[in-house]
Parts: C-alpha cells; structure tokens; sequence
C-alpha cells in the first residue's frame, strides 16, 4: 500500500514497487487477501454478501456459503453487521479474505475479538492455508503464544526489524494462551 523509501520490493518474482497505482489495484486484488482489525464489513450488505462480494473481484474466488460454514456463521449469512457480535464480524472479514483464495493472507490481530475456543479455530484454518494451498499468511499480533505457533516471526519496533527467527517446532494452536 506504501511505496518503500528505498530497495526494491518483489513478491513472487513481480517487482511490486515499480507497478503503477493501476496495476498494484490489480495486484492486489488477486493476489492478496486482507483481514482488517476492525473488520471492514459493508454493512448494508449481509454476511453472506459481504464474503460473496468477492466473486466481483477475482475469478477463483471461493464458495461464499462454503467460507461461511468454515468459519462456523452459515447460520448467520443473511443477517446485516450490525446484527452480529464484533467475534462473528471478525469471522465474516476472515471468510470474505479467505473467499478471494489468494497467494498472500495479510491479518492484523485477526483473532483479537474472538474468544479462545473461536480463536484457535480461526487460526488453524489460517494455518491449513499454508500447509495445505502453500498459500503465505503474515499476521501482526502482540500475542506472543500466538507468534510461537508461527513457522518464522519476525519482530518489529517503530518500523524496523529487530530479530527474524525460525521456529524448528511451532507450538500447537491448542496451546495458545489467550
């Protein structure tokens, strides 16, 4: 979303910091998938709306209903946003990231509203993502058991990288403490 201030930015063999606004609206489109914080759901549209908005943006996305189920709401598709609790409006922007199948899943404290028991399902259907679709999910989270699961964290203080680390034995999403 930012141009870098220096370097070079490549992503899947595509220099993503020479594309033009177009083509990185493009790019991003189709190649990466965002869980936002505070859910960015439309909320004149309904659950099941707001994750088959996709299917308007890319061509492989995912069956809404399909999305839905996984992420234990089919229950709720035509109920509106303002009718869920802020966990299932969490769950909604998950389905609707995870409905767009791309290459790259960017989630920012994804499982912050949610409860233990929703958190830990949450976080290894991101995690099946990887292992299963070799699909790459960045999250941003200040839970430190959540980063123990990870296969590499990266640690970050104002904008700078401070320690990149592989994890040889990830910790299971059970053992999350929350």
């Amino acid at each position: 979303m930012d141009q870098p201030t220096e370097g070079k930015v490549l992503i899947d063999g595509k220099e993503v910091s020479s594309m033009n606004d177009r083509q990185l609206s493009d790019f991003r489109a189709d190649e990466i998938g965002f869980i936002f914080q505070f859910y960015n759901l439309i909320p004149r549209l309904t659950a099941y709306e707001n994750v088959a908005l996709t299917r308007s943006i890319v061509k492989h996305a995912k069956d809404a209903d399909e999305m839905l189920e996984a992420v234990g709401l089919m229950e709720h598709r035509d109920k509106f946003p303002s009718q869920l609790s802020g966990g299932e409006q969490q769950r909604i922007s998950i389905a609707r990231a995870l409905a767009k199948n791309p290459k790259i899943i960017l989630g920012d404290e994804p499982t912050g509203a949610l409860d233990s028991e929703t958190g830990v399902i949450v976080l290894k259907m991101l995690q099946n993502v990887c292992k299963e679709q070799h699909h790459t999910v960045i999250l941003v989270t200040h839970n430190a058991d959540i980063a123990k699961c990870a296969d590499k964290v990266i640690r970050m203080k104002n904008g700078k990288i401070l320690e990149i680390t592989e994890n040889e034995h990830p910790l299971p999403m059970e053992e999350v403490e929350w």
